[in-house]
């Protein structure tokens, strides 16, 4: 039985992800060089703290350059672009059909809590969340479990009880270790990924409806455990 949800946040409920890396990239643009998209993926889904890319640049450019003022502009180009996408498909319906099943509905996210909660609060989806935890909130984010232990036990639900959203690698990782079933569904950027941690991949939540995509993991969890115990 499946009691709770958990949703990741950037690329996942909200495109931000594409954003922050073309910011960037058209930064990289400006001084001739370029930003390695392999590098960038390795990275989605951790802390900003992982991979500094104005390090990066003052690297490749062999100098060093006016920090804040190119943060400032990355910045308001990445909010630019954020400020432009929508919620991704299905996100809506999956929240709303859970509240009305009665399921309890939790948020882990390794950016920032203001972050979160900002465009939760814009988009008019916070009210939604039972619990909502992020950077702030933990010693390592991920792909440690400690975000998802954090949620899990907020809500207040046994861990085989829950199903975890995530768009990233390194978001995947972090359920798994956690002991949760988690459902990939990639974004622009982490669909040119692989990985078989997944129990479950979806290219977007309006693939399948909550009620049949609940139905579809019980009887997955139930075929495993009579491969189980047959062996």
């Amino acid at each position: 039985m499946i009691t709770a949800l958990i949703f990741d946040f950037d690329g996942l409920i909200l495109e931000t992800e594409e954003p922050v890396y073309q910011s960037w990239k058209e930064i990289y643009q400006d001084y001739d060089k370029e930003i390695s998209l392999e590098k960038w993926l390795t990275i989605i889904g951790m802390t900003e703290e992982a991979f500094n890319p104005l390090e990066e640049l003052e690297y490749q450019v062999g100098t060093s350059l006016p920090r804040e003022q190119l943060i400032q502009k990355q910045h308001a180009r990445e909010m630019e672009l954020v400020l432009s996408r929508p919620v991704l498909p299905g996100v809506k319906e999956y929240l709303e059909d859970a509240k009305q099943m009665g399921l309890k509905t939790g948020l882990a996210s390794s950016s920032k809590c203001d972050w979160v909660t900002g465009h939760l609060e814009r988009l008019g989806l916070i009210h939604y969340f039972d619990t909502i935890k992020a950077a702030d909130d933990v010693q390592k984010t991920k792909p440690d479990p400690e975000l998802f232990n954090l949620v899990v036990e907020e809500l207040g639900v046994p861990a085989e009880q829950v199903i975890v959203f995530e768009d990233s690698v390194n978001g995947i990782i972090s359920a798994k270790k956690a002991g949760l079933f988690c459902i990939w569904i990639p974004n622009m950027l982490t669909s040119q990924l692989s990985t078989d941690l997944a129990d479950m991949r979806l290219d977007s939540l309006n693939d399948i409806s909550l009620s049949d995509l609940l139905a579809s993991v019980k009887s997955q969890k139930t075929n495993i455990l009579s491969r189980s115990f047959m062996e």
